[in-house]
């Protein structure tokens, strides 16, 4: 049964509200309010968020092609080959070509790429690629993308395989899986094949090692765990022995070259083992780094916990943002020792409406949405922003008058930095944990963008400031309010 909560946002969806529309589809594509996982449907809310704001766009009102890109950029997270035959399919055909040819290599440029590779050349989905053909022959939607829409079927085919050997070559959380779907791509080689599958079928040792030697990542991976006994086996201990680490280590290191993230885990515990004669504890970081880098989630954790350990001697800016990071992306991956780290780590403010600042930011969002009427001066404009961004993320007075808001932002969470103004104030990290704060830091990052650098003055100058405005804002709005409620 769906929540309330789901219910009340359903609703405003379907009365064209574009942040609901949006809420919506994260729902769908996250399980979030208990609602089932269905890409389909989150596509479909995407669809219609996209074309408010561009309607929008079109009838000059308060929308920018910032908005539209922010909708593209959460399109790219749309498992694209299970919204196939779906209504909303030819929207995110066209929307997963704009992204993966916009310019910038950013992160949702990557994921369009990635899921545009899985759909059109992944043998997994042939099924789908055989109907794909027959969709694509209709001419029905081609892709708004010139450089896409002149080519056959076949052609942009090629294209996805430029991509996937790109991916396969850069360092992005797609670079190992890309690098897996090469190997899977490439021409099957018999002897392999059917070495490993007699090691499947029986377990065969010898086949094992053929497979190993004959260069199969996957084979020395195996024979490397299996000598380390780190696949999960507890027989002998022979595995505890220095010579079979050595010889663990050494199929490990091989399996590492090509890219493989377990392989660089497992060589991180080898060598932090005692009774190995090679053992480094600097060399065992290195390994974790670099299955952290390769999205291994338990080295994420461990790269966090390791930096958030030693964050007294960091000489980072910020103390505590790198940990944050890497136990977040552990966090994003479902390890559940994360989540109590972040949680020491970043304070959490999920329900803005507790906050000090929530009934100004309703009445700031209101100038905002008004601000020709009121013909608000810019620096008012800014201080709007400034009580918006507060309330969401609970800013004292302080954090709020001098925070640098175009510098708050990073991929998972807020820096509040004030020492500038006030030195023995120490910075503060928030968890960014709503699509709503996410948009409240677009929108006042992109008003102080285009701003003076000295438009807002001193501290006392803000201090000044913020009382007239937010008097104004009382004085003007909550009248209003209340007239309402009396009508």
């Amino acid at each position: 049964m769906a929540s309330r909560e789901f219910l009340k946002i359903l609703s405003s969806a379907r009365l064209g509200d574009v942040s609901a529309q949006q809420n919506l589809a994260q729902a769908y594509l996250t399980g979030a309010y208990k609602t089932p996982i269905q890409p389909s449907n989150a596509l479909i809310w995407l669809e219609k968020s996209y074309f408010s704001i561009a309607n929008q766009i079109l009838e000059n009102q308060i929308s920018s092609n910032a908005e539209i890109l922010d909708v593209l950029s959460q399109v790219a997270n749309i498992p694209l080959a299970e919204t196939f035959n779906s209504p909303a399919f030819p929207f995110g055909w066209d929307s997963f070509w704009k992204l993966a040819e916009a310019q910038g290599g950013h992160e949702s440029q990557l994921a369009a790429r990635w899921q545009l590779v899985n759909l059109l050349i992944n043998p997994t989905n042939q099924e789908i690629q055989v109907e794909l053909v027959d969709w694509f022959k209709k001419k029905t939607s081609l892709p708004s993308v010139e450089k896409i829409s002149a080519l056959d079927f076949a052609g942009i085919q090629k294209i996805a395989k430029q991509y996937l050997q790109e991916l396969a070559e850069g360092d992005s959380r797609f670079s190992s899986s890309a690098k897996e779907l090469l190997i899977k791509l490439q021409p099957k080689n018999e002897a392999l094949s059917s070495l490993w599958k007699v090691w499947l079928d029986e377990k065969n040792e010898t086949a094992l090692m053929q497979a190993a030697e004959l260069g199969l990542t996957i084979a020395k991976l195996t024979l490397g765990l299996r000598l380390a006994q780190l696949d999960g086996r507890v027989d002998s201990d022979e595995g505890k022995s220095n010579a079979s680490l050595k010889k663990a280590a050494y199929w490990l290191e091989l399996a590492a070259k090509d890219g493989d993230r377990d392989a660089w885990y497992a060589l991180g515990e080898i060598y932090r083992r005692p009774q190995f004669s090679g053992y480094n504890a600097a060399e065992s970081d290195r390994c974790f780094d670099r299955a952290a880098d390769l999205g291994h989630a338990q080295a994420q954790l461990r790269k966090g916990a390791n930096l958030w350990r030693k964050r007294e001697k960091s000489e980072e800016k910020v103390r505590g943002l790198q940990a944050s990071y890497w136990v977040w992306q552990a966090h994003q991956q479902g390890v559940p020792e994360a989540k109590d780290l972040l949680s020491k780590i970043l304070e959490g403010c999920p329900d803005p409406k507790k906050n000090e600042w929530f009934e100004l930011a309703q009445f700031a969002e209101q100038a905002l949405n008004h601000h020709a009427e009121h013909k608000l001066d810019e620096d008012w404009l800014l201080l709007c922003h400034r009580l918006i961004v507060a309330n969401q993320f609970n800013f004292t007075k302080a954090e709020l008058l001098l925070c640098e808001v175009g510098q708050l932002q990073h991929e998972h969470c807020v820096v509040v930095d004030i020492r500038w103004e006030l030195p023995k104030i120490l910075p503060r990290l928030i968890q960014i944990e709503s699509i709503q704060q996410r948009r409240a830091l677009l929108a006042a990052g992109k008003a102080f963008a285009g701003s003076e650098i000295d438009l807002e003055g001193n501290l006392r100058q803000r201090r000044y400031r913020f009382d007239r405005v937010t008097n104004w804002l009382t004085n003007t709005f909550a009248k209003n309010q209340a007239d309402a409620e009396v009508d």
